[in-house]
């Protein structure tokens, strides 16, 4: 074993043993279920932003979107990262600060199912399990790309096995979420959200800095480019740029559709159901907003910087397609390959557990949003609610386990795409979701019948557009219809809109109760809560 490889280890350890320590000193502090899955709403404005930004990012952030940049040039990953922060700031805007009053006003809601269920007056508990079914499915998707971030990291860094690269990532994650619950998961976050940005902000000024300044940068860009596209380094990516070159209409439409994702993400929205104060919401959105802003210009810059900077120490992340003598690789580990060509060992080992706490600061929010809506909402809710708060806090941390080892499943094809798995699960909460979060909030005349209908036709569109292509090779349809080729989160999240607003509106009789809360939650002040 080399010193560079022992001085990253230890650079590792450091860290994941840090992540496991706050996780145990977090453990004391949950006494009960609002304590371990929302904080017991005291959660300040920079930790609420950095973890949510965080929670959101994810390892796509640091490997799928530079490997996009990689692969094919900016385009995509320009017009995906514009449709995000514009969705951020929305969401910041208009959702943030309503739904930490209506969250509260309607039952004191802690969980998203438990939300829609208060707000709509619903009985039957409908609302409640198709919540859950969704967050589940998709979740358990969520979570597998930060499997397969933690795995492709640990190979890329130490030669470490694929598999055994996901054992060590599911045993720290499981580690510090299951002890240490929200508050945990939101200091963690807030660590792996402040290493992150670092990480971009110093490595992207290096890159910009290595190669000769800002216009020498691009220059050398612009020659890669050409290079790719007249095949000279192989047919993958002769094909990536070229489909990258044309990029335009409605591909820019489904990237741009990424933003509404934003309205309907579970382990995020419930950061705004969390923060201490309803004031503090234009703080948090700002420290966010700026977060988010220099992390995808860091992508950009490594993504795209990556290629002639690697390409001088001889290596071409095309896919593992062998060219010439150089050292092939996969695209989306550009981020860690730059990192190790860059620093000293030990330094580069703390700027790539930036990869990892990508992965972590998602996959942690990811289990926890999904074993509150199992053991509040199901557990308490339907099976047994005269349970102990100890009780659904085992409930909890045993679904956490349960959900990790089906996404661990999920993972265990080392050619699995962390951009693929991340894009499927988006759409899904984005969709299914998204439209509800929103009339539940601004539109007084939003029913129960609407909210039902919106949730179910929402999620099966995203599952049906999904697999469309899959589905009609199958049933031998030679050419498939383009507008299959369409982001399945925009048909999804107009399909779940319309579906809502018509039954509500075919829904004559409207709950009084329900009116009555609704009414009373908009005359709520800031200081109110």
């Amino acid at each position: 074993m080399t010193p560079q490889v022992v001085a990253k280890i230890i650079a590792f350890v450091l860290y994941l043993g840090f992540m496991i320590y706050i996780g145990l000193r977090n453990a004391n502090n949950n006494n009960n279920s609002a304590d371990f899955f929302l904080g017991g709403r005291k959660v300040g404005p920079w930790v609420t932003a950095l973890s949510a930004e965080a929670s959101d990012s994810s390892a796509w952030l640091l490997m799928g979107l530079p490997g996009l940049c990689y692969l094919g040039g900016i385009k995509e990953t320009f017009w995906t990262a514009l449709g995000l922060i514009a969705g951020t700031y929305l969401a910041w805007l208009f959702i943030a600060k309503q739904l930490r009053k209506c969250s509260e006003a309607f039952g004191d809601s802690i969980t998203i199912p438990e939300f829609l269920s208060n707000r709509f007056k619903d009985k039957t508990n409908i609302l409640s399990v198709l919540s859950i079914i969704f967050i589940v499915l998709f979740f358990t998707i969520y979570t597998a790309s930060g499997f397969v971030a933690c795995a492709k990291l640990f190979n890329s860094v130490f030669g470490l096995d694929y598999h055994a690269g996901l054992a060590i990532g599911l045993v720290v994650i499981l580690c510090y979420t299951i002890t240490g619950g929200y508050t945990a998961v939101c200091t963690t976050d807030f660590a792996q959200g402040t290493l992150i940005f670092v990480a971009f902000v110093i490595s992207s000024v290096i890159a910009i800095a290595v190669s000769g300044g800002p216009a020498a940068a691009i220059e050398s860009v612009k020659a890669f480019d050409a290079q790719a596209i007249a095949g000279n380094f192989g047919e993958a990516m002769k094909n990536a740029f070229g489909a990258n070159s044309t990029y335009k209409g409605m591909s820019i439409v489904s990237a741009l559709a990424w933003g509404l994702g934003y309205f309907g993400m579970p382990h995020i929205i419930v950061r705004f159901m969390g923060i201490d104060s309803a004031a503090n919401i234009k703080t948090a959105r700002r420290v966010g907003i700026t977060w988010m802003i220099v992390s995808y210009i860091g992508t950009f810059i490594i993504g795209t910087l990556g290629t002639t900077y690697l390409l001088n120490k001889g290596i071409l992340l095309n896919g593992g397609e062998q060219i010439a003598n150089y050292i092939t690789g996969d695209a989306e580990t550009v981020f860690s390959a730059t990192m190790q060509q860059m620093y000293p060992a030990f330094i580069a080992g703390i700027f790539l557990c930036a990869i990892l706490a990508a992965s972590m600061s998602t996959a942690d929010s990811q289990l926890l949003a999904a074993s509150s809506a199992v053991s509040r909402d199901l557990f308490k809710g339907l099976i047994k609610k005269e349970a102990s708060e100890k009780e659904v806090l085992n409930v909890g941390r045993f679904v956490v386990f349960f959900i990790a080892l089906i996404a661990l499943l999920l993972s265990l094809n080392p050619k699995s795409s962390i951009f693929g798995l991340v894009s499927y699960a988006w759409a899904g909460f984005g969709a299914t979701f998204g439209p509800i979060i929103l009339l539940s909030l601004f539109w007084r005349g939003t029913t129960r019948n609407g909210a039902i209908a919106g949730l179910i036709s929402g999620g099966i569109t995203v599952i049906l557009w999904h697999n469309a292509n899959a589905i009609l090779t199958k049933l031998n349809v030679a050419n498939p219809p383009a507008i299959f080729s369409v982001y399945e989160i925009l048909p999804g999240f107009l399909i779940c809109l319309i579906f809502t607003v018509v039954f509500s509106l075919l829904q004559k009789q409207k709950d009084p109760e329900m009116l009555a809360e609704f009414d009373k939650y908009k005359a709520l002040k800031d200081d109110d809560c």
